[in-house]
């Protein structure tokens, strides 16, 4: 009989997990069928369509609602595209399109294995550990769950990789607050620590220079930057609040033996590394995830 995941282990699951499940959901951010699902139903731009569907399932709300939950954006952003949005399209539609698009997207990449029985498994895996998951103080993962599941397997599996990744993302975003790191400073935090380049920021998050730099400052008046590293106090607190994401998130897998675990990662492996080599999805990217470290070690 399979045993639970022993505690030690959990955060190391929710982060192997994260890595492979994580690329599955962005192809809605970047792959080009959903972006046409998103023209097609008639949002202006990318980011309104990025914002239309990422924030539909909490219905039509504004601008200060969207700013909070998604934490790491300009307002200035975040307000240019809802509540506009809604004018143009309703959620349901929103929700429609993204979830069209993304399938698209995955059948392409993952050629026949789309409909194959490993990826109707993984889906069954995903779904469980994503229905199961505890939603208290997790609005937008709550908001997600609340969607009907799709019964195709490859809707099914993208809408579990969804609702998994809105549960860390949650959890992530108390840890920065708890941390006492605000939204933008964690982007700072998080490219000085790995090194992606500033400039991926500027339009995946409206960073200008002056902006940048004065985040920079903020964080080594603080002691958790030396020049263009982060100092070891830096370092500890980064290590924390990553420690716990991660043990925020293993609570989703509570659900799984330790056996289903480990086939659920078996079973994702191939498949996210399609879709990392289909190459939609940029390798220097704001989503905090290092793709190269996915292909490399998963």
């Amino acid at each position: 009989m399979s045993m639970p995941i022993p505690r030690p282990a959990r955060g190391d699951v929710a982060r192997d997990l994260w890595r492979l499940l994580e690329p599955i959901h962005a192809v809605v951010y970047f792959a080009p069928e959903p972006l046409e699902e998103f023209r097609a139903a008639g949002y202006r731009g990318f980011w309104m369509g990025y914002f239309a569907g990422r924030a539909a399932p909490l219905g039509s709300v504004g601008a200060d609602v969207v700013h909070a939950l998604f934490y790491n954006f300009a307002y200035e952003r975040v307000s240019r595209a809802v509540p506009a949005a809604w004018s143009f399209a309703p959620p349901n539609e929103a929700l429609q399109a993204r979830l069209r698009g993304s399938v698209r997207a995955l059948r392409r990449a993952l050629g026949p294995a789309a409909d194959g029985a490993d990826t109707a498994r993984a889906a069954e895996l995903a779904t469980r550990a994503a229905r199961s998951a505890p939603f208290e103080g997790r609005a937008l993962f709550a908001a997600n769950r609340s969607l009907p599941t799709p019964q195709e397997p490859l809707a099914q599996l993208w809408h579990a990789a969804t609702l998994l990744r809105e549960h860390r993302g949650d959890g992530h975003v108390a840890a920065l607050a708890a941390a006492g790191i605000t939204g933008r400073e964690s982007h700072v935090l998080h490219a000085t620590a790995s090194g992606i380049p500033r400039d991926v920021y500027t339009p995946a998050r409206d960073f200008n220079e002056a902006e940048w730099t004065s985040t920079r400052d903020a964080l080594k008046e603080r002691g958790l930057l030396q020049d263009d590293r982060l100092s070891p106090q830096g370092q500890q607190l980064k290590a924390q609040i990553e420690e716990r994401t991660d043990q925020l998130a293993a609570t989703a897998y509570d659900a799984l033996t330790t056996s289903e675990t480990d086939e659920l990662v078996r079973l994702l492996r191939p498949l996210t590394h399609a879709v990392i080599r289909e190459g939609d999805i940029p390798l220097d990217n704001a989503m905090g995830l290092d793709l190269r470290e996915s292909l490399d070690h998963l």
